[in-house]
């Protein structure tokens, strides 16, 4: 993994520090081990990472330079491929398996899953979001690959849900179905109610994400016109032994929004669709595709011959945070961990999150959650972590001692390739030099290109985990 701040740099495997356009710099590049040994009930998985800082000079380098390090230090604890491991080197599955890994976090976690079954590992299907595969790292695996669309259904993901459905088919019928599900499901794997097509999703995604609403309530229409979300899944599994290892995404980790809950039945999906503000034309369509849910028999799964699996979280956002509080501590510095989630409209939690920095006590303040972004009509680039880390900046412009930064833990804000951004008090100085005003990009929802004007836009590429956004704030 390497994690960029700032224009025009590149990743040389150290920690660089420099000067473009009077905005600071920085690389921060952290190198990933992973080996296993003895392939014995008692594996154990030795993870080294190479810093090239250690925890106890974290109050040597700068806020920027400390932010970024102790980012690094929650992907770690949250990343797929350790804690599918850890899962399965705990409570080991006996006899073959066959795998399903759908999310973003698919590869990892099915690379973890691999190291943990070994030989027992019988093959499975793979679906991701592009730009989060490397064919190669599953060569000879028996895992079949595919790519859906991301955060807008495409005619992949229809192609991915028809495969889901066959493969499930064909799978060996003695062997354990290992599902590992992570964020980004929903939009990657679909079987449609009848009907409605790959225009008609795009259609209701694109107002679904343009809404405002939470992701809990955009999963419960998303269920209502899916013949395998919210349990569906289950109809295809009657009699396998399954188990279920999820990476939640998802305030309060519930296990029915994450994915879109593939395996977990919805029994009240009705009354609750039913209550929210929907366009007469999306009503339709989720009239319609609760009246064939229920016609098939998905609501009532659950509660006859067909039993929804225990969901295992292997990575939370709560994991993530409690990581970044220990190393934050070990280094002697002042941690305040904020357990309340943070939701509701982006530009107004940053503001908040700034004035909290300025009026707190010094040291790392530590917060996460998901926030929202109403987008205009035509909305320029950026995604809900920018938008959030540019309202904060305003709040800190010309302070020296407050920095913030905030960033999608997969890797993704919005339809960018950006994660997110870290702003301090020169940031709105920086943006206005390059022509930029804060609050017009804020109401235009293009925080994107001031950010990369003022050299402040994170980029990591895929994490391989996916545990909501991570919010870490400096002050003092």
């Amino acid at each position: 993994m390497v994690i960029l701040l700032g224009p025009g740099v590149e990743p040389l495997g150290t920690i660089q520090e420099g000067v473009q356009d009077g905005a600071e710099t920085l690389n921060l590049a952290i190198s990933c081990q992973f080996c296993c040994k003895n392939r014995t009930a008692k594996r154990r998985l030795l993870r080294r990472f190479e810093y090239q800082l250690t925890l106890t000079s974290l109050k040597s380098i700068n806020s920027r330079q400390l932010l970024l390090r102790l980012l690094a230090v929650a992907l770690e604890a949250v990343e797929g491929r350790v804690a599918v491991r850890r899962a399965l080197d705990a409570d080991p599955i006996a006899g073959p398996v066959w795998l399903c890994a759908i999310g973003k976090a698919a590869e990892s976690m099915a690379l973890g899953a691999r190291e943990a079954l070994g030989n027992a590992c019988l093959g499975g299907l793979l679906i991701t979001k592009q730009g989060h595969l490397s064919r190669h790292r599953l060569a000879g695996s028996g895992i079949e690959c595919m790519v859906g669309g991301h955060p807008i259904p495409t005619p992949d993901s229809l192609g991915a849900g028809a495969r889901l459905s066959a493969a499930l088919r064909e799978a060996p019928p003695d062997a354990t179905a290992l599902f590992l599900i992570s964020g980004g499901t929903s939009s990657l794997v679909e079987v449609a109610a009848d009907g409605l097509g790959c225009d008609e999703l795009r259609r209701m995604n694109h107002w679904l994400l343009a809404s405002g609403l939470p992701i809990d309530a955009v999963n419960l229409v998303r269920k209502s016109v899916s013949r395998i979300k919210g349990g569906g899944l289950l109809t295809a599994l009657a009699g396998r032994p399954v188990r279920l290892l999820v990476i939640s995404d998802v305030p309060g980790d519930d296990p029915g929004v994450i994915g879109s809950g593939l395996l977990v039945p919805q029994m009240d999906l009705r009354a609750r669709v039913t209550r929210l503000d929907l366009p007469g034309w999306l009503a339709d369509w989720v009239a319609r595709g609760l009246a064939q849910r229920e016609r098939e028999g998905i609501a009532a799964h659950g509660s006859g011959a067909v039993v929804a699996p225990p969901t295992e979280l292997v990575a939370t956002l709560t994991a993530a945070k409690t990581a970044v509080a220990a190393a934050a501590e070990q280094a002697g510095l002042p941690v305040r961990l904020h357990r309340t989630l943070i939701e509701g409209d982006a530009t107004r939690c940053g503001h908040r999150l700034a004035r909290a920095l300025i009026e707190g006590d010094p040291g790392l303040h530590i917060w996460g959650g998901e926030t929202t972004v109403r987008l205009p009509a035509r909305p320029g680039r950026g995604g809900r972590n920018q938008q959030l880390a540019l309202a904060a900046a305003i709040e800190i412009a010309g302070r020296g001692d407050c920095s913030l930064l905030s960033v999608g833990t997969d890797g993704t804000d919005g339809p960018t390739e950006d994660a997110g951004a870290l702003v301090d008090g020169g940031t709105l100085e920086r943006a206005a030099r390059a022509g930029f005003d804060a609050d017009t990009s804020l109401e235009r929802a293009d925080a994107g290109h001031l950010l990369e004007a003022s050299g402040d836009l994170i980029r990591t590429g895929p994490t391989g985990t996916n545990v909501m956004d991570l919010i870490l704030g400096l002050t003092g």
